[in-house]
């Protein structure tokens, strides 16, 4: 089992909710997921983060690796995974899906971020793994 957060991994998630608050800024609720994924992956570039969309990550289970790997949408430093979203609800399920790709890569921390809200803080909810789920 993993453990908490490190101080740099949190500073991290500090950094990538910094420039995930410039592109709701500029944009505010409405657009399609597509659009902050891209323009949030472009402010992440531009802060000198090591940015992947679409991350393949292949599924391991009984031993075997399957062909058909998930994609997480951004994953940050080899270390963070951030799922956006474009709902009208946070749903447990969406948080659990996080959930399920941080155990899946291994990984301690992620962000879920809603970009459908007035105010960005209401729509950033972290995950950890194996933990419980922390809305900002």
């Amino acid at each position: 089992m993993l453990t908490e957060p490190t101080p740099c991994e949190n500073d991290l998630a500090t950094q990538i909710i910094g420039c995930a608050m410039i592109v709701h800024r500029h944009f505010g609720p409405g657009l399609v997921e597509s659009v902050y994924e891209t323009c949030l992956c472009h402010e992440l570039a531009k802060a000198g983060l090591a940015v992947v969309r679409q991350k393949r990550q292949p599924i391991v289970y009984d031993g075997i690796t399957f062909d058909e790997p998930f994609k997480m949408d951004v994953f940050v430093n080899d270390t963070i995974i951030i799922e956006n979203k474009v709902v009208e609800t946070v749903l447990p399920l969406h948080k659990a899906q996080l959930r399920s790709y941080l155990k899946l890569a291994n990984r301690r921390l992620g962000l879920l971020i809603n970009f459908n809200v007035e105010r960005l803080k209401e729509g950033i909810h972290r995950v950890v793994n194996g933990s419980a789920t922390y809305d900002l």
